[in-house]
């Protein structure tokens, strides 16, 4: 609530009134005041009482999306639902997530399931989180929780626990990873165990 203070009264410009007439005056404040508070309360309400605070700006179910990187096809993405919101530039991806990633020639390297994913169109750049499966074309496998693609920089990489299992059937542990997106030149930031495959002997 606004206070608002009034000055003295200039009696050479006093008009004779009744106390009925002060009355009324008052009134016609008080209504006109209630008037500005509720228009200011329900400016950010839609017509139909529902606020959009929070929504998204518009909704899709079993999409494809296709992300590129100077002209070229880099990544072609799957999920079972989409919202996007246009003021942050971002998509968010909430079901199923399937995404294949192509190199600068548009050949097929990867591909990547989760169970959602974030992708954030300004910065060209993409989160997926919850039961991440890398697979490349090589026969290398790595299994995480989170995994950050960086469109830009052509990279992968997480902070998490990670389980990777190398073209010799060799399965590494560690926490934190780096790579290309072909799982070519990639790295364990620090090691935790390794297994190797028995091979029988002939």
């Amino acid at each position: 609530m606004v206070a608002h203070q009034t000055g003295p009264i200039n009696r050479s410009h006093q008009f004779a009134a009744g106390k009925g007439s002060e009355s009324k005056v008052k009134l016609i404040f008080s209504l006109l005041m209630a008037f500005a508070t509720f228009g200011c309360e329900t400016s950010d309400v839609k017509r139909t009482g529902e606020s959009r605070i929070g929504r998204p700006d518009a909704e899709s179910w079993d999409v494809i999306i296709t992300l590129t990187n100077e002209g070229a096809k880099r990544a072609v993405i799957r999920s079972g639902h989409l919202e996007k919101y246009n003021k942050q530039q971002y998509i968010l991806l909430d079901q199923n997530v399937d995404a294949d990633f192509f190199n600068k020639k548009e050949i097929y390297t990867t591909n990547l399931i989760s169970n959602i994913a974030e992708v954030d169109e300004e910065e060209d750049f993409m989160v997926a989180i919850g039961d991440v499966v890398v697979v490349s074309d090589s026969g290398v496998t790595l299994f995480t929780d989170t995994l950050s693609w960086d469109n830009v920089r052509e990279k992968v990489f997480t902070n998490d626990s990670v389980v990777f299992i190398t073209e010799n059937q060799d399965t590494l542990y560690g926490i934190g990873f780096e790579s290309d997106v072909e799982l070519n030149n990639w790295k364990i930031l620090k090691p935790t165990g390794v297994f190797h495959e028995d091979k029988d002997e002939k």
